[in-house]
């Protein structure tokens, strides 16, 4: 395993690589066994200690994966967060009660083979949940019992999750954050610093598009979130390149391809981009293959960008993007 860069992950008290793996992609039927292993041990191996999965990815397939790498890597000090909520049926505040939080946790536990896991995030719950100080005293229950470690959120919106940093339990505030969704530098990047709190950074790519591999004659499978919620028809449609309409954000992103430095990529840069962020602790790209897992990682190593960089990265998002996301999330 090589070395990278580690940061605090908030108020979890542990260190982590600044590059991790979203492993939401690993739940999904793309692949058999070998593909996904060899997704993880190839992060591993790059340095990447932090690895982000979910109950309900893959209805809990993604979690047996990364349990899987525990097992097989041990010694090493990896950092394993899931999510719970999800699985609420139907989903609102009231299904957020400290049965159901231990029976999501058990079976998390069960998964990914751990006694105690190390952080749990709200799985971008309804909006009321932030505001239930019952969620938070069931939270702060399973910490005190032993289940898990620390607690955090994962959130769809600024004010959902400036609300969570002033929980003073919340660990972590998980949140879209990449060139094209910009609003989070505004506030909740210095919130988060002032108390403490980590800050995963998740789709940092933009559902692909900051890869600058796409066009418009680009098509996805019919069971790919990037065909079916380009409207928010599955979920939140800031989960499905970033809320940007693809036609803009195909235009923009080979502005930013533009901008690419000889010797990167252009998600590298991207990745990069994120890392530079004041307050970032994580960014997690999601990987298919090894040599995706092994590229992302490698932008770690990368020197923060320059100036003159950043500020048409800044121009790019203003000028294409801002109209489209800003106020919306």
């Amino acid at each position: 395993m090589t070395g990278m860069e580690q940061r605090r992950l908030g108020r979890t008290g542990c260190d982590v690589g600044v590059v991790g793996l979203g492993c939401w992609q690993l739940g999904a039927d793309w692949g058999d066994v070998a593909d996904a292993m060899a997704v993880l041990h190839a992060a591993a191996d790059s340095g990447v200690t932090f690895f982000d999965t979910a109950d309900v990815y893959g209805d809990g397939r993604s979690e047996q994966f990364v349990g899987r790498l525990l097992r097989e890597r041990p010694g090493e000090q990896l950092t394993v967060a899931t999510k719970a909520g999800r699985r609420a049926e139907p989903l609102v505040p009231e299904a957020f009660t400290l049965e159901a939080l231990r029976d999501w946790t058990d079976r998390s536990r069960r998964h990914l083979g751990l006694d105690v896991l190390d952080l749990v995030q709200l799985h971008c719950p309804p909006t009321p949940v932030y505001d239930d100080d019952r969620v938070f005293d069931a939270l702060d229950t399973l910490v005190q019992d032993g289940a898990l470690v620390a607690y955090g959120v994962s959130v769809e919106t600024t004010a959902e999750a400036l609300r969570a940093i002033a929980r003073p339990g919340v660990a972590s505030v998980q949140v879209v954050l990449n060139v094209f969704r910009r609003k989070p530098l505004e506030e909740v990047l210095p919130a988060a610093a002032a108390a403490g709190v980590g800050i995963v950074a998740r789709v940092p790519l933009a559902s692909g598009l900051l890869s600058g591999s796409y066009d418009a004659t680009t098509r996805f499978a019919a069971d790919d979130h990037r065909s079916y919620n380009r409207h928010g028809e599955a979920f939140d449609v800031g989960e499905t390149f970033s809320g940007v309409p693809y036609d803009v954000g195909v235009a923009a992103a080979q502005e930013v391809a533009a901008l690419t430095p000889a010797g990167t990529t252009t998600a590298a840069l991207a990745l990069r981009w994120v890392l530079d962020q004041p307050g970032v602790t994580t960014v997690i790209p999601g990987a298919r293959t090894p040599e995706q897992a092994r590229a992302n990682a490698a932008a770690a190593a990368l020197a923060p960008l320059d100036p003159q960089t950043a500020q048409a990265l800044e121009a790019v998002y203003d000028r294409s993007v801002r109209e489209h996301v800003h106020a919306r999330w």
